[in-house]
């Protein structure tokens, strides 16, 4: 899949998160420090949006169990969770947040991925 816009990068408050439907996936386009992550809108032990978690850090948390999860990875990083959440390539163009639904591959333990920011 290519780039599509998401959402406008000025809709994105600092440390927040906005649920936006592409085609018929859920994203969470996240802002974090100067920083932008696209990830499933969907916590991986519970069908919560991860859109209504609190954002810092480089990090999402789950509003109902307190999961919590690497924006860049989708890695999980505090229980219950045990398993990622999908994390998507996106780019900044001007004023335009666009995403690339096709995931990242997960990185392993403590390896960085490439992004486009």
């Amino acid at each position: 899949m290519s780039l599509v816009r998401a959402c406008a990068l000025s809709e994105l408050k600092p440390e927040s998160a906005l649920a936006v439907e592409i085609g018929r996936t859920d994203v969470a386009v996240v802002r974090s420090g100067e920083h932008v992550y696209a990830i499933a809108d969907e916590c991986s032990h519970a069908a919560i949006p991860l859109s209504e978690g609190d954002v810092g850090d480089g990090e999402i948390e789950c509003y109902l169990h307190g999961s919590r999860f690497d924006l860049q990875t989708g890695l999980p990083l505090g229980l219950p969770a045990t398993e990622p959440v999908a994390v998507y390539r996106c780019q900044v163009v001007g004023d335009d947040v666009l995403v690339d639904l096709d995931a990242l591959p997960e990185a392993p333990d403590g390896a960085e991925q490439d992004e486009d920011f």
